[in-house]
């Protein structure tokens, strides 16, 4: 019998196992690098070798990340999980390099939400626009890696976050068939329209640059 799909609004509210373990170790390393701690720095160089890359291929990941609450729970598919998690973590490993902020951030943007900080003006910029539908329409999880790989260095060079734990809920969600895929497009094209609505507004762009300033300010 095949599961229904989460409602959109309950997976963007409360993560799974993978998204909040994704989130704590993501966090943990961030912190570590952010800290110029000599094991996370090691680790995330290591990390950023898998970065769009079938992950499960590579035995030099294996062990970084702390994935014994997985083994917890019966329901989770685990290799779904453990390629999800590490996908998750090395394309994060990718972003950080070399920012002083921090790159994942908790309950912050979506990609499709983080594409169009891409877009001049917050205007569908059609180069951007097809490297994100090239990604939506990856076929198989290595190939959606290596197309998120792109979008990840792009938002790297201009400093725009990404919601780590969120994207590692995806990546799980994307290889549950046959309803994964479908799901995680929609959210992502969702994500990329809701935001230009915001931005359509010149009192919600206030509110939204207030409330970005202020968590800036709290950033350590």
């Amino acid at each position: 019998m095949t599961t229904a799909p989460p409602a959109p609004a309950q997976r963007r509210r409360a993560l799974g196992p993978v998204g909040t373990l994704a989130g704590s170790e993501i966090g943990r390393l961030q912190k570590g690098y952010l800290d110029d701690r000599p094991d996370a720095v090691a680790a995330l160089a290591r990390l950023r070798r898998g970065a769009g890359k079938d992950t499960s291929m590579i035995p030099d990941l294996w062990g970084l990340l702390d994935t014994d609450t997985l083994h917890t729970d019966p329901a989770l598919h685990q290799d779904a999980a453990h390629t999800a998690l590490y996908t998750a973590a090395t394309l994060y490993s990718l972003h950080q390099q070399s920012r002083g902020n921090r790159m994942h951030r908790p309950g912050g943007d979506e990609l499709g939400t983080a594409v169009r900080r891409l877009m001049p003006g917050g205007d569908m910029d059609e180069p951007t626009r097809k490297r994100f539908v090239r990604a939506g329409s990856a076929a198989t999880l290595p190939v959606l890696a290596t197309r998120l790989r792109e979008i990840v260095l792009l938002l790297r060079r201009e400093d725009i976050a990404l919601d780590y734990a969120l994207l590692a809920e995806q990546l799980y969600q994307w290889q549950q068939r046959p309803w994964g895929p479908d799901s995680v497009r929609r959210s992502w094209g969702r994500s990329l329209h809701a935001h230009r609505t915001k931005h359509a507004d010149p009192a919600a762009d206030s509110t939204t640059s207030s409330s970005t300033d202020e968590n800036k300010d709290s950033v350590q």
